[in-house]
């Protein structure tokens, strides 16, 4: 069910309290500002999967929300403890299958599902309740909506500071791809929470967006932020971008990331990986700015990602309008693989990874280990 916001809108693409979650519909922005009341991971399943949240960290937060909210109400259902720890693994399981590429969403629910199944052998020894491990999940889960946010604002102080060190220069111009802000988080931004905190702190001249076809999250999201922020911002369509970097004085390129492997290859929203060559070949900054829950360490290197495919008619068809001739074949990967070699540093939570191996490739499992050891 639907419903209009408020009259004073507000950038959350997620809001909850306790037994409630709303998400906004991004397919309806910047025309239609409003939120649907999610109250079962089906509906958030579907939400997800048609991209009316998209982001690789809303898209966690949002599923892990949807079954805190649907435990909520679920709370007195269940007549044993083991039927409500099969109910939230089989719900954790299914959430999953909603989109195939970002490593957050399967992060997110594996740790929760460890979590789980932790608190369900310490319930069955101290004889407790399905009431009780409900509520275990549910906290655990809400402790992810603010950590998410945190760790946003963190990204966006360290992925500041790379950037004024990479340049000679006390306000910049950058070109961000996609949208990587408030809307495509809990709060705040990866690569455009970067381009926030160098507003906040007056040195950002200005801020580029390309449009991000096929989807135009650019165009519908990143400039519906930055006019809303007022945050100087101007929009261009990707085939632009190589043109704006000769002649526009570019002086970095901040995107965030769907997934991160050992190496540092990063899958992203397609179109990524050329910014990354024309980057490179112009001398500019190429930064990736993502939580450590984007980084999966169990894959090697950036082919071994699955690439997602979306339907055909988001590339033949702009606002339910066809511009495509009938009968012409669509490619339409989600995603595309930036090496690491065309990546200046990778920007998280925990600090941001400059430093490289020969081969041009970042040992990311090693700045893990020595940023945790230090918090």
């Amino acid at each position: 069910m639907s419903k209009q916001a408020s009259s004073t809108p507000t950038l959350e693409a997620i809001r909850y309290r306790r037994g409630t979650l709303e998400l906004l519909d991004q397919l309806r922005l910047p025309h239609e500002f409003v939120y649907d009341t999610v109250q079962t991971s089906e509906a958030a399943w579907e939400a997800i999967r048609s991209m009316k949240v998209r982001g690789a960290p809303a898209i966690a937060i949002a599923a892990v929300l949807s079954l805190a909210a649907e435990a909520e109400q679920k709370r007195e259902s269940f007549e044993s403890l083991e039927q409500a720890y099969q109910f939230l693994c089989d719900r954790l399981d299914y959430l999953q299958t909603s989109r195939p590429t970002a490593v957050n969403l399967f992060e997110a629910t594996g740790r929760l599902k460890a979590y789980v199944t932790a608190e369900f052998r310490v319930a069955t020894a101290g004889k407790k309740g399905a009431r009780d491990l409900l509520r275990h999940y549910i906290v655990e889960a809400e402790k992810m909506l603010a950590a998410d946010i945190k760790g946003n604002r963190a990204i966006g102080q360290f992925g500041a500071q790379t950037l004024l060190s990479l340049s000679s220069k006390e306000h910049l111009q950058v070109l961000t791809h996609c949208n990587t802000g408030s809307l495509a988080t809990a709060g705040y931004g990866t690569a455009l929470g970067v381009v926030r905190a160098l507003h906040e702190s007056g040195q950002l001249k200005h801020c580029f967006a390309t449009e991000t076809r096929p989807y135009n999250q650019g165009a519908r999201l990143t400039a519906f932020e930055l006019v809303f922020e007022r945050i100087p911002g101007t929009l261009i369509t990707d085939s632009m971008a190589s043109f704006l970097m000769a002649t526009k004085g570019i002086d970095a390129v901040v995107v965030g990331a769907d997934r991160i492997v050992a190496n540092g290859d990063t899958a992203n929203k397609i179109g990524t990986y050329q910014l990354a060559i024309a980057a490179k070949y112009h001398g500019i900054p190429f930064l990736v700015a993502a939580p450590v829950s984007s980084i999966d360490l169990t894959l090697e290197e950036g082919a071994q990602i699955h690439i997602e495919e979306r339907p055909p008619d988001e590339l033949t068809n702009v606002s339910g309008i066809r511009i495509a001739a009938l009968g012409i074949g669509v490619w339409n990967p989600s995603f595309d693989i930036t090496p690491a070699a065309l990546i200046s540093g990778i920007v998280t939570e925990f600090g941001t990874l400059v430093d490289k191996k020969p081969d041009g490739t970042f040992d990311v499992k090693k700045f893990l280990q020595s940023a945790k050891a230090d918090q």
